[in-house]
């Protein structure tokens, strides 16, 4: 198996979780405590490059927790890399949400755009999650395989399974880690 450089990173929106937006909730916490355990963990097995979907939830608290990270000088070569279904996909979101992506992209190494507005969003958010995918050698998924709900992050999660990507699952309930020893050192 390859060495992770690279790692893309799916989650739900804030509507899955029993907290939804309220992110000093003490589950939501803890959540964020877990993933930036994590990309510790990975920074330590060698990634530099982190993927975000640009997307409320986990795409926001990932690419926030890695900038914070990336200001601390043991993290300072972290690039965060912004991908994003397509120009506007964030219209509807209220001013806080889009600042909040507006800072991500200000300060990411990279940010992509994968689709445009004219195509179907459904189109361009799939095409989203594969590119991440296609540019990680792993997977971080705050997802709960057990549940039955369709979702953008089940897809990715079982697009990265096709094409034998490692995942790393977070348990978006109990933010207990499943499936990280298929990464390298």
């Amino acid at each position: 198996m390859k060495k992770c450089l690279s790692c893309a990173i799916t989650g739900h929106r804030p509507t899955r979780f029993k907290w939804k937006y309220k992110e000093n909730n003490n589950g939501c916490k803890r959540l964020k405590r877990r993933m930036q355990e994590q990309f510790a963990l990975l920074y330590d097995y060698g990634v530099r490059r982190f993927y975000v979907g640009g997307a409320l939830g986990v795409d926001m608290w990932a690419g926030e927790i890695l900038l914070r990270m990336k200001e601390q000088s043991k993290y300072g070569d972290i690039e965060l890399v912004v991908a994003l279904p397509f120009e506007g996909h964030d219209t509807a979101w209220d001013d806080r949400s889009r600042n909040r992506l507006k800072f991500l992209i200000n300060h990411s190494t990279l940010t992509v755009t994968v689709g445009t507005a004219a195509e179907l969003p459904a189109v361009c958010y799939k095409r989203r999650n594969y590119y991440m995918v296609d540019h990680a050698d792993c997977l971080l998924a705050v997802y709960d395989n057990e549940r039955s709900i369709r979702s953008g992050t089940g897809q990715t999660v079982h697009y990265a399974e096709s094409k034998g990507v490692p995942i790393i699952l977070i348990n978006p309930d109990t933010a207990v880690v499943s499936s990280a020893s298929t990464i390298e050192r």
